[in-house]
């Protein structure tokens, strides 16, 4: 079949058109660095409770390795891979990928196949004179089209939102990364704190039973009261009474930690139930400067890849009130004989361009672009209080981790006495030179102070932790 020279020179003229306006379609704005030029003031250079440090903070590094546990490592695989929470923003990475390919194809054409036959008939008796009815049929195929030229950027901008909300869902995969991988390691650090209080109680229980016996032999060889062996299995029973709550304790943040690594708990806890220690204290990571936070903090990339998504919005809300250019044509064959389909005769075309341009809609462009200027000045706002909060946070957990650290020192001090004052106390009380609640209070200062010092020490690798997930969690 010959397509008409007519036709030829009109598709011609309407691709030319096209090739003319393809700068347009890729003209718009640059929204990068967005964030940074929304600041109401500039980053502080340095922190407040830290000397200038000439290391950055690890950005490609996982930060949990530098606790040295090979379980954790193992904890931390695992919820990767498993926990539904990541699964869920990962679809949502997909969800906003597939949107974004929605966006895309408005640059190209939209093309309709269609094929089929009609037949009718008129009723001879609607004649005047009346006469026979009249029979018609006819099969027909052809391609339609419809496509909207970018002149003036409505779908370019309408990519860039889209663009913007893509890195939003990424940023929003990478805080639940950060937010899973601090939970998994701030609960297994709670486990090896409970653990390693059971052992102190243990310790302690055998310890007491020893002063017990001491007690009881005094007694009975009357150089001692009842009253000194009542007050130390005072001590031995309050010792052995925490048990309970710690082994509880225990079990359920076991339980917790099979939740986060999407494990049902008979297959991991008989693993976590085995006795363990917590990691070696360590010291003031380098924290590098407050801009690090605007390229490691996943909530502020994407308070960033909102702001952008809203400033191409507005882009968006101007487009609409300038004219859409549209070709929209249509190629086909119709015969009444389908033998006839194809022939010389059977063609059908129609092509054309239209600019339709809206002149008044009672406002609701204007209302529409109004709508957009405050979306973008709200995520104005929200991009500078995420900004501040994170420099809080990191303030906070340098502060409180630094002055954990200064308790752990002054408790290996009290420890120490503590322990020396136990011994110094029972043994004149074996010689008869002191009453037993000498003994008594040594015992239990002695385990107030090591249960605390344990305490710190969770704490300190705790808040360790917070420091590392505030810092953008060392991805």
């Amino acid at each position: 079949m010959q397509v008409p020279q007519r036709l030829r020179n009109t598709l011609v003229t309407a691709v030319t058109a096209v090739a003319l306006s393809a700068p347009l379609v890729h003209a718009g704005n640059d929204y990068s660095h967005l964030g940074q030029e929304a600041l109401v003031a500039p980053l502080p250079e340095r922190w407040i409770y830290v000397p200038d440090h000439q290391q950055p903070s690890p950005s490609a590094d996982r930060w949990w390795k530098e606790f040295g546990d090979t379980t954790l490592n193992m904890l931390i695989s695992r919820a990767e891979s498993n926990n539904y929470n990541v699964a869920a923003a990962m679809k949502r990475i997909r969800l906003a990928g597939k949107e974004l390919e929605q966006t895309r194809a408005g640059y190209y054409p939209t093309l309709v196949a269609s094929a089929g036959w009609s037949g009718s008939q008129i009723a001879g008796a609607s004649n005047n004179p009346v006469g026979p009815s009249t029979r018609s049929s006819a099969f027909s195929a052809g391609v339609s089209m419809s496509w909207e030229i970018d002149v003036f950027g409505r779908i370019k901008r309408q990519l860039d939102a889209g663009k913007a909300a893509l890195e939003v869902s990424r940023a929003d995969y990478d805080a639940v990364m950060v937010s899973l991988c601090a939970e998994v390691a701030k609960t297994y650090l709670q486990l090896r704190q409970y653990q390693m209080q059971e052992q102190v109680a243990a310790e302690h229980i055998e310890s007491q039973k020893k002063v017990v016996k001491i007690a009881e032999a005094r007694q009975e060889a009357g150089i001692g009261s009842m009253l000194d062996v009542t007050q130390a299995r005072i001590v031995l029973y309050s010792t052995q009474s925490s048990l309970p709550g710690l082994e509880s304790q225990i079990q359920t943040t076991a339980n917790a930690l099979a939740v986060l690594t999407g494990i049902y708990p008979a297959e991991l806890v008989p693993t976590l139930l085995q006795p363990g220690t917590l990691p070696h204290d360590m010291g003031m990571p380098p924290v590098g400067v407050p801009a690090d936070l605007l390229r490691r903090r996943p909530d502020i990339v994407e308070a960033e890849g909102r702001l952008a998504q809203y400033a191409a919005m507005v882009g968006v809300a101007k487009s609409d009130f300038l004219p859409v250019l549209s070709l929209d044509g249509s190629i086909g064959t119709t015969s009444r004989n389908i033998s006839h389909l194809f022939g010389a005769h059977s063609l059908d075309y129609s092509i054309g361009p239209k600019l339709s341009w809206t002149i008044f809609d009672g406002l609701a462009r204007n209302a529409k672009a109004a709508e957009a200027k405050i979306q973008l000045e709200e995520a104005t706002d929200d991009y500078n209080l995420t900004v501040l909060n994170a420099i809080e946070e990191v303030e906070n957990a340098i502060s409180r981790y630094n002055a954990t650290l200064k308790e752990i020192e002054y408790l290996n001090s009290l420890i120490e006495q503590s322990r020396k004052s136990l011994e110094l106390s029972l043994g004149l009380y074996k010689q008869g030179l002191t009453a037993f609640n000498n003994v008594m209070d040594a015992q239990q200062s002695y385990l107030e102070y090591q249960n605390s010092l344990v305490s710190a020490r969770g704490t300190a690798l705790t808040q360790l932790v917070s420091l590392y997930q505030a810092l953008g969690g060392g991805y």
